[in-house]
């Protein structure tokens, strides 16, 4: 059984920066797509990511597009969030996933999720 275990976060200034980590135990193949999503306190799951395993384009949210950077290693079969220019309203738990299909925004279509890593951004 697949499991993710999400890194990296903690407590960052507004302007700061984390670098989110998630290991895939399973083995993880070019149909797989990976990605962050985020729930702050009292509401819903939101896209943050997404890539292909294998590559291509990232997809972002608009609320983070030219601050955050999604990436891979598939050697270490790692996915990394990397966050910069960080904002309060980033405050929130962040979930990595994987699901076996193209690369998409809603939450229902990842089958597989870590427990997820609080971060915290101060004003």
């Amino acid at each position: 059984q697949v499991q993710l275990a999400e890194s990296g976060g903690g407590l960052v200034q507004t302007g700061g920066s984390l670098r989110l980590s998630c290991a895939i135990s399973g083995r993880t193949f070019s149909s797989h797509s990976v990605g962050w999503f985020r729930q702050a306190p009292g509401k819903e799951r939101e896209f943050v990511a997404t890539m292909r395993w294998n590559g291509g384009t990232p997809n972002y949210a608009d609320s983070v597009k030219g601050r955050f950077t999604i990436t891979r290693d598939t050697g270490t079969i790692t996915v990394y969030l990397q966050m910069n220019e960080m904002k309060p309203e980033d405050t929130a738990v962040y979930y990595c996933a994987r699901r076996v299909g193209s690369p998409t925004t809603w939450a229902s279509h990842y089958n597989d999720w870590g427990q997820g890593t609080q971060v915290t951004v101060s004003s």
